[in-house]
């Protein structure tokens, strides 16, 4: 089978959405990407979690074309593909409708780093893209919805290591790490920090978030050269 370890690294991360109640029905996908061979393992489009089997992953090369695989790979393929020919740090892409963080991109709002929690996995907000354009939409929506999130980090500067995860206007937001496991593990703190936020900020509307020092003191100890967390 090719890329066998993948395929069940992908499947792992895709049931590890369905335990932690980010996805309803066949909502929601995860991929992962073979650097050396330039080829994406990804969920098949509509199948039920429970069915789900390494042998049912589709494998696509960079731009979509599909490789190995009997079933139509997802439907959001295009915007997963684009984020790793342009994002070439990560290794994997998780894409979720969880509740709290799909609230935030329903309303267009990022998720302000308001407490340690957020800081310890994302360097800062976790942004929202500008609303898609008719023309975009009505075109090639799915690339576009990519576009759209490419644009905002590199317009704004942001490593999207740093920052792993985006929320896209009116839709929901897409996670992604170094590996499968690590996107699907962002994606889920992703939720539980956008929940702390929503509630937050229905306490405090005018919360302004964490100091700078505060962030960076969270942020550091768990990433980077100098990271002293854990062993």
């Amino acid at each position: 089978m090719l890329l066998k370890d993948l395929r069940t690294e992908v499947l792992e991360a895709n049931l590890e959405l369905v335990k932690r109640g980010l996805v309803l029905y066949t909502f929601g996908n995860a991929s992962g990407i073979d650097r050396d061979q330039g080829l994406i393992v990804i969920k098949p489009s509509g199948v039920d979690y429970d069915q789900l089997r390494p042998e049912h992953m589709v494998v696509t090369d960079l731009h979509g074309t599909i490789v190995d695989g009997n079933l139509k790979p997802s439907s959001d393929l295009d915007t997963h593909t684009l984020l790793y020919r342009e994002f070439l740090t990560i290794g994997a892409v998780v894409h979720t409708h969880s509740e709290f963080a799909t609230s935030f991109a329903q309303a267009g709002l990022a998720i302000p780093p308001l407490g340690t929690t957020h800081a310890d996995y994302f360097y800062g907000a976790v942004p929202c893209t500008a609303p898609l354009h008719d023309e975009a939409i009505a075109g090639r929506y799915v690339h576009e919805t990519g576009l759209a999130i490419v644009n905002h980090f590199k317009q704004h500067g942001i490593d999207p290591l740093a920052v792993p995860a985006c929320l896209v206007n009116g839709h929901a937001p897409f996670a992604w790490g170094r590996n499968a496991h690590d996107a699907a593990h962002n994606a889920v703190v992703l939720e539980a920090v956008a929940k702390m936020a929503y509630n937050t900020l229905t306490l405090v509307s005018n919360h302004t978030g964490v100091s700078q020092a505060l962030l960076d003191r969270h942020y550091f100890r768990k990433h980077g050269a100098a990271a002293t967390y854990g062993q």
